[in-house]
C-alpha cells in the first residue's frame, strides 16, 4: 500500500511540475498578448487570464511532455527556458498591435489630424486615430475568438520547441529581425490610403500656391485635409481592420514561424 501511495505521489509531482512549466510559458505569452495583455487591464485580471489559458493548454500538451527533472536546479533552468519561449510568443503577437499603432501614427501625421480627437486612451502615447484603429482591431479579434486561436497557437509551439528546448540564438535573431521588418512594412501598407491622399493634397496645394501666390492656401486647405482624412477613416477603416485581423489569424497559425 505504501509503495502504491509513493508511486501516486511521484506521478502527481511530475504532473504538477509539468503544469507549472506550462503555466510559465503561457503566462509569459499572455502578458504580451493582444487584448489580454494590455496595460489598461488590471494585473489580477491578467493573472486569471493566464491561469485560464493554462488549464486549456495543459490537457492538450500533457501527453507529449517529456520526463521532468523536479530537482530545484533543473526546475529553475526549465522555468527560465519556458519563460523565454513564452516571451517570444507574446512579442510575436504584440508586434501585430504595434503594426496597427504604427499605421495610425503614419496616417495621423500624413493628414495633420494628430490631435483632432484629443489625447490617447491607452498607456502608449499615440495619436487618437491610432487608438481608434487599435481598439477596433482588438475588439474585432476578441469577438472573432482570439482566446480560442491563442490557446491553439500556444499549444502548437510545443511541436517546434518541446518542453526544455533552448532556442538557437542566431535563429532567434534572424527571426526577430524579419518579424520587425515585416511589421513595419505591413503597418505602412495599412496607412497607404492616408499617405496617398496626403500626397495628392500637398501636390494640389503646391500647384494652387504657385498659380496664386497671394492666396493663403494653407488656411483653405487645412479644413479640407482634415475632413478628407476623417472621410477616409470612415470608408477605409473597416477594410483596414479586416486586413489586420486576417493577418493576425495567419500569424496565430504559426506564431514562431519565419515570416514569408
Amino acid at each position: 500500500m505504501l509503495e502504491g501511495l509513493s508511486e501516486i505521489l511521484a506521478i502527481s509531482g511530475a504532473s504538477l511540475a509539468g503544469l507549472i512549466l506550462v503555466f510559465v510559458r503561457v503566462a509569459a505569452a499572455v502578458a504580451l498578448m493582444p487584448g489580454f495583455g494590455e496595460q489598461a487591464i488590471p494585473s489580477r485580471v491578467r493573472l486569471m487570464a493566464a491561469i485560464g489559458f493554462t488549464f486549456v493548454v495543459w490537457p492538450m500538451v500533457m501527453p507529449g511532455l517529456p520526463a521532468i527533472d523536479t530537482r530545484p536546479p533543473a526546475m529553475g533552468g526549465l522555468i527560465v527556458i519556458e519563460a523565454g519561449i513564452g516571451f517570444l510568443i507574446g512579442i510575436s503577437l504584440r508586434l501585430m498591435v504595434m503594426a496597427i499603432q504604427f499605421a495610425g501614427s503614419v496616417a495621423a501625421q500624413s493628414t495633420a489630424i494628430t490631435q483632432v480627437a484629443g489625447v490617447g486612451v491607452t498607456p502608449d502615447p499615440m495619436p487618437a486615430i491610432g487608438n481608434i484603429l487599435m481598439l477596433a482591431g482588438l475588439t474585432m479579434a476578441l469577438v472573432m475568438g482570439l482566446h480560442i486561436k491563442a490557446s491553439l497557437a500556444i499549444a502548437s509551439t510545443y511541436e517546434l520547441f518541446p518542453l526544455g528546448t533552448i532556442p538557437i540564438a542566431g535563429d532567434i535573431a534572424e527571426w526577430g529581425t524579419a518579424r520587425v521588418a515585416q511589421v513595419f512594412a505591413f503597418g505602412f501598407t495599412l496607412s497607404a490610403p492616408f499617405v496617398i491622399a496626403s500626397f495628392a493634397y500637398n501636390l494640389a496645394l503646391g500647384a494652387i500656391n504657385r498659380a496664386m501666390p497671394s492666396l493663403l492656401v494653407a488656411f483653405v486647405g487645412a479644413p479640407l485635409i482634415t475632413a478628407g482624412a476623417l472621410l477616409i477613416l470612415l470608408l477605409a477603416g473597416p477594410a483596414i481592420i479586416m486586413v489586420w485581423n486576417e493577418r493576425l489569424d495567419l500569424l496565430l497559425t504559426n506564431p514562431l514561424g519565419m515570416p514569408g
